[in-house]
């Protein structure tokens, strides 16, 4: 009968198996991801090579730079202060007294 401390105790950390496939495994698998990678970059590039130049709707070029005039305020208007003087850390902190 095997006590939890012998059972525990064996080496099943994988270098006990014989005729392991790791070695082949992890070929197999580099050239399938290998071959998706090539096949994926290939059929995007045939995508992007059919889109047209312009899309219906799109201003020309010389337009373009009148877009940044139409970009609405993030502020609101509103002006941030800096509060960093106003509250002292707490080595600064006064003690009345």
């Amino acid at each position: 009968m095997l006590t939890a401390a012998q059972v525990l105790a064996q080496n099943n950390f994988g270098d006990t198996r014989t005729g392991g496939l790791a070695g082949p495994m992890g070929l197999f698998l580099i050239l399938v991801l290998g071959t998706a990678t090539v096949l994926l970059i290939r059929n995007m590039n045939a995508r992007l090579r059919r889109l047209p130049d312009r899309f219906p709707g799109q201003e020309p070029a010389a337009e373009a730079g009148n877009a940044d005039r139409t970009v609405a305020d993030p502020t609101d208007g509103t002006v941030m202060r800096d509060s960093s003087g106003e509250v002292p850390n707490g080595r600064e902190q006064r003690r009345d007294g």
